[in-house]
């Protein structure tokens, strides 16, 4: 096994040097928003902030004084009003699950390309509701994952055979989310705007996506248990949860996720010839590796640690630039949707549930 060979790939496989920039509205102003997203915009190759929308006036207002590019600072009232709609072309949302909707709606009425944060709406029939509304407007659903470097050399090398056949997939992705965001009343606790739960909506989405992803399978049918205790997860089905899905072609994946836990992510693709381990795997502030074991040679492999949302964000845009399809659009997103859905009704019932039935 060569690990040079192993480790040469194209990082940027997608990219084609595109003409032009895309100009972003930026739609909900948490700190993901003000510490990530739009960061990464102002040092990406294709595009700019130019446009900010916040609830609070005051609080765009603060934002757009921090980035020479940003031209108009807009509450949300006016931004569903139409207002400053010749200053961007595509819109980045970020509000709670439960609120995507109406920012799709309208951006989708004015044209607008659309990159909307995972998971897509707070619920299958809501998510629905938004590929319908976008149905003219280009639209991708943010999973940074498909644009990380480890992620994408992993697909590679499952799909082209390294590993044997794929068998098994072990994931898992945890943090503290009340040491991160100290506030019970927090709206990834309030069913109304996250939707059916937490951990798995929330984070279990990483390793289920991923998955998808790498073995470039959807699941067919799901088991699952949960469990909540701690008395900010009072609302929420899933302090903690374990699922397991199965795949086509008789592959099992058996996944973990957990908001009251210490900060842990992994991936790991079990092949009849090796297996793979991405180690952290989804936070983007941790460094990504990879290990890969063949016929009983192992081999550890650096990456260059890329900022995933600027890759996340030059894709989308140069997508638009040069009229690609977007991967992850909304049929995608709603692939993950019914089976979160199908993973939740698991847990209820203790049944093997048929993702989408």
């Amino acid at each position: 096994m060569n690990v040079t060979e192993l480790s040469r790939f194209e990082r940027r496989d997608w990219d084609g040097d595109a003409d032009g920039t895309v100009r972003f509205a930026m739609i909900a102003l948490g700190w993901w928003t003000r510490e990530k997203a739009i960061p990464a915009v102002q040092t990406s190759d294709y595009g700019d902030t130019t446009v900010v929308v916040s609830g609070s006036q005051a609080k765009a207002d603060e934002v757009a004084g921090e980035w020479d590019s940003i031209e108009h600072a807009l509450t949300y009232e006016a931004f569903l009003a139409g207002e400053a709609t010749d200053a961007y072309d595509a819109v980045y949302i970020c509000t709670p699950n439960a609120l995507h909707l109406p920012y799709v709606e309208a951006a989708a009425e004015f044209e607008k390309a659309i990159l909307c944060e995972k998971p897509m709406e707070a619920s299958v029939e809501r998510a629905e509701e938004l590929v319908g509304a976008a149905a003219a407007v280009p639209l991708m659903i943010a999973y940074r994952m498909h644009t990380e470097p480890a992620v994408r050399r992993a697909r590679d090398l499952v799909v082209d055979g390294v590993l044997g056949e794929p068998v098994l997939v072990h994931g898992n992705m945890s943090q503290p989310l009340l040491e991160l965001i100290p506030d019970p009343d927090q709206w990834r606790l309030q069913p109304e705007l996250v939707g059916y739960g937490t951990s798995v909506l929330d984070i279990g989405l990483y390793p289920l996506n991923t998955t998808r992803f790498v073995l470039d399978r959807d699941p067919l049918r799901v088991q699952a248990m949960t469990h909540a205790d701690h008395e900010a997860f009072a609302n929420v089905p899933d302090e903690r949860a374990a699922f397991q899905v199965a795949y086509p072609d008789g592959v099992f994946g058996s996944f973990t996720a957990s908001q009251h836990a210490a900060q842990e992510s992994h991936l790991t693709v079990v092949g009849t010839d090796g297996t793979l381990t991405i180690a952290p795997a989804f936070f983007p502030w941790t460094p990504r590796g990879m290990r890969l074991t063949v016929d009983g040679t192992t081999a550890s492999l650096d990456w260059e640690q890329v900022d995933q949302m600027r890759e996340e964000f030059d894709y989308f845009a140069h997508c638009l630039l040069t009229d690609e399809a977007l991967y992850a659009d909304g049929e995608h997103g709603l692939v993950d949707m019914r089976t979160i859905e199908s993973i939740y009704e698991a847990a209820r019932t203790g049944e093997t549930v048929t993702v989408g039935q």
